[in-house]
């Protein structure tokens, strides 16, 4: 069509449109809003060309831009149709922006925003957005009402307007980049206050358009919305945090000063490699790889010694593991130094979600660092230290899995340096774990060939006094005994050369713990160590070493008291190692004599004694397995159990010696003392024994009484008669015990003691020993308790056999006084029958 043709064309439609543009401004609402809709009628719905069209919106520009302050709504929103219709079709929508722009500036971008319908400024938004679309550059003289209008839309109340303005940003700095950067600040603040919206498709869009601001900016604000877009890494919304992980891999890879902020960028990307979503996890290290390959070619000609021999993954790598390329490595390897102190923060962080990130950031940065860690070593092993105290166990295990990787990629000669030294002397009185804890998950990640020439060094240092026995605390005894672990996982055969001083911790660890599962893990980790060696069990293993366990025992014994761990590391030697410690004996009783001396600590007797009673009950399985301990007895009878013995005042010492003498009848039971032993040493042991039996305590005088029963079974029919007479009386005075046991355990004595009266025993001669004796049996024969009477009555039938006459004299004597004659009457009866019997034997 000729222009000419188009310009009547237009005229044409221009008077059609008349009488309905002078009804814009009549007062009724109704008729302004149905000549505009007329208007849209009779234009842009009819299909005119679009010159024609060009021409009309410019003679309807001005009246239609007047309609957007109708205070009708629905005006408004007409007009705003039906300007966004002509902007679509028309052929040079730039035309309009002397018109459109400042009338947007004024609806749109005041201080106040003039239009109060959220879904009006919403569709003046959508216009906005589409004349960015159509004008391209032409916008750049309007740089200014743009940005006044964005920076109030970005902040918006309404969330679809902050959205749109999002959305009209990144067209806009695309549209005229040349020009933008002027201003670009102005609309950093509004952003990062709208990034936290409660709604994750604002947040979204906030993002991406931060990405455009900073990326056509002047690259001064990146430090400004960094902590906002790091803090997006924990959003819960998966969107949220691929669109940061897309705008920082963007920013890496385009922004024009990038190389400046890699340090402040490499961490937010990194961080995405360890997202739980796996799109993300896949977006991050591919965005990474992309990063990495392009530095690498920027600085080709720097890197080129490095490309050919740094190819090669180290020899011992972790496995399955994929290795980051040259150009990644050599990026965190250039910023670790300056990352570190940031990831010290951070890991103190008072919010878990930070503390997890970066404890997972910091494996993955030591996995791009290799062997360049070595020179971080002393800040890492800090943070390390500090995040294995965290409540939050995934931040723990998140930097234990670090430490791994330092064991892994730094040197054993220079970790050792640092780690053991830490170990000898923890810095944290409330975690002193913490170093061992580290040190098990650094020689987990070492090799066994580099581990091998420091295993001596290792074992020395656990097996310390200071590290392995200062601390009792269950998590402290665990780390010591995972170190342990490790060393037999990791070394395995080679750890034969460290064997007793693994087996002094695993002794200590058993002997400290009051956990029994704690106590079985350490007992399975010595089976572990006699697997290790091709030993069939733990007594051989403890054969192969006892002499120098003890030996390490012996050095301390002078000072040991009830709180000594050597007293503790004696019990789980003598009692692990079975009939092994019985091939030991004769190094073992020195050691007993210097610890139960009665100048020594009472509390610590008492349970040494209590051992030894357990060990001597079962003798020929233990201490006498090879029957050496006997050759030992009379010594420790004399030298160790008798000065135990002696009164002392108190109650600890009371305690003492009713420990002893439990050991004491424990040795007469085992049988690790002959008879013959026994009757030699009868002399010095009688007064010891009988002078327990008045003890406070009902134990002591109940163990005294079995005491005197068993030496009597053993030796009662070997003691001279004047020996006998001295125990009767004091068994005698138990009979009036206030404890029931202790009574009838002394007429089980008393019992023996009528059975070993042998022929050297003169009934007639000795008569008022006897005499004694039947009186008081008779007395308790009258007693409340019938077990007792019964128990009396039949040592009484025993007695009889000795001398009846004067047992029947007895009886008589007292039959009357009884409140039941009955077991008088017996007794008489089984005397008389016993006459009768040894008359039918008398010859005629």
């Amino acid at each position: 069509m000729a222009a000419g043709d188009e310009q009547h064309a237009a005229g044409e439609v221009l008077r059609a449109l008349a009488r309905h543009l002078n009804c814009l401004n009549e007062d009724n609402k109704s008729t302004r809003k149905r000549a505009i809709e007329q208007i849209k009628r009779e234009t842009v719905d009819k299909g005119l060309s679009s010159c024609v069209l060009q021409e009309v919106f410019s003679a309807l520009l001005k009246p239609l831009l007047k309609c957007l302050s109708d205070p009708n709504e629905g005006c408004r929103e007409t007009a705003i149709a039906v300007i966004t219709e002509f902007i679509r079709c028309v052929p040079k929508p730039e035309e309009s922006l002397p018109y459109l722009m400042p009338c947007l500036a004024v609806r749109l971008g005041e201080k106040e925003i003039r239009e109060p319908a959220e879904e009006l400024r919403l569709s003046a938004m959508e216009m906005l957005t589409l004349t960015v679309e159509v004008c391209g550059k032409h916008l750049a003289p309007y740089l200014s009402d743009m940005m006044n209008i964005l920076q109030r839309t970005i902040v918006d109340p309404f969330p679809d307007v902050k959205r749109e303005s999002c959305r009209c940003t990144v067209k806009f700095s695309d549209s005229v980049s040349d020009h933008f950067h002027m201003q670009a600040e102005s609309l950093v603040k509004p952003l990062m206050q709208t990034i936290s919206h409660q709604h994750s498709r604002v947040r979204v869009s906030v993002i991406e358009a931060t990405r455009a601001v900073i990326h056509h900016g002047t690259g001064k604000n990146v430090d400004d919305v960094l902590s906002h877009m790091a803090q997006r890494l924990f959003d819960d919304s998966p969107q949220v945090r691929k669109a940061v992980t897309a705008v920082v891999g963007d920013w890496l890879l385009h922004m024009r000063d990038r190389y400046s902020y890699f340090r402040k960028l490499i961490p937010l990307l990194l961080s995405s490699v360890n997202d739980e979503i796996p799109e993300i996890r896949l977006l991050a290290a591919d965005l990474w790889r992309q990063v990495g390959a392009q530095w690498e070619k920027e600085n080709e000609n720097e890197l080129k010694d490095k490309m050919d021999f740094l190819l090669t993954p180290p020899e011992f790598y972790p496995p399955g593991v994929e290795r980051p390329g040259l150009g990644c490595r050599e990026l965190v390897i250039r910023n670790l130094g300056s990352l570190l102190p940031a990831i010290g923060n951070d890991i103190n962080d008072w919010l878990v979600p930070t503390r997890v990130r970066t404890s997972q950031l910091l494996s993955v940065l030591l996995l791009h660092a290799e062997d360049h860690s070595t020179q971080h070593l002393q800040p890492l092993l800090a943070t390390i230290y500090r995040a294995c105290t965290d409540t939050e166990r995934d931040v723990a295990n998140n930097c234990l899995a670090a430490a791994k990787l330092l064991g892994t990629f730094v040197p054993p000669a220079v970790f050792l340096k640092l780690l053991l030294d830490h170990v000898t002397s923890p810095c944290s009185s409330s975690h002193p774990w913490t170093p061992l804890m580290v040190l098990t998950a650094v020689l987990a990640g070492c090799s066994k060939p580099l581990l091998k020439p420091h295993l001596e060094q290792i074992a020395n240092t656990l097996a310390q006094p200071d590290v392995c026995q200062e601390y009792q605390q269950v998590m402290y005894l665990e780390q010591l005994l995972a170190c342990v672990d490790v060393l037999l996982r990791q070394c395995e055969s080679d750890c034969g050369s460290v064997s007793l001083q693994l087996l002094q911790v695993l002794v200590t660890v058993q002997s400290l713990s009051t956990d029994t599962d704690l106590s079985e893990k350490a007992l399975e980790s010595a089976q572990c160590l006699c697997k290790v060696q091709d030993l069939d069990s733990v007594m051989d293993l403890y054969r192969q070493h006892m002499a120098q366990l003890l030996d390490w025992l012996s050095a301390s014994v002078n000072t040991w008291s009830s709180y000594s761990p050597q007293r503790l590391q004696l019990h789980v030697v003598v009692t692990q190692s079975g009939p092994v410690i019985g091939e030991f004996v004769s190094q073992l009783m020195p050691l007993l004599h210097r610890c139960l001396q009665p100048d020594k600590d009472a509390e610590m007797r008492l349970r040494v004694f209590t051992m030894l009673a357990k060990l001597l009950l079962d003798a020929p399985n233990t201490l006498d397995s090879q029957g050496r301990f006997r050759d030992e007895s009379e010594k420790f009878l004399c030298d160790v159990l008798l000065p135990n013995l002696v009164w002392h005042a108190g109650r600890t010492a009371a305690a003492v010696r009713t420990s002893a003498i439990s050991c004491l009848l424990a040795l007469l039971h085992g049988g690790a003392i002959t008879p013959g032993m026994l009757l030699c040493l009868e002399e010095k042991l009688r007064p010891r024994v009988l002078s327990a039996l008045d003890e406070d305590s009902a134990m002591g005088r109940l163990l005294a009484c079995r005491s005197v029963s068993t030496i009597l079974r053993l030796i009662g029919d070997s003691l001279h008669p004047d020996a006998l007479n001295k125990i009767y009386p004091e068994l005698l005075k138990r009979l009036d015990d206030s404890s029931g046991d202790v009574r009838g355990v002394a007429l089980q004595a008393l019992d023996k003691w009528l059975s070993s009266l042998n022929k050297d025993y003169d009934p007639q001669l000795l008569a008022p020993h006897l005499q004694l004796l039947f009186q008081q049996l008779l007395l308790h024969m009258d007693d409340p308790d019938s077990a007792v009477q019964d128990q009396v009555f039949d040592i009484l039938k025993k007695g009889s056999s000795v001398h009846p006459a004067l047992l029947q004299k007895e009886v008589e004597a007292v039959r009357d006084k009884h409140r039941s004659p009955l077991y008088c009457e017996r007794l008489l009866q089984h005397i008389g029958s016993l006459s009768t019997d040894m008359a039918a034997d008398c010859p005629e």
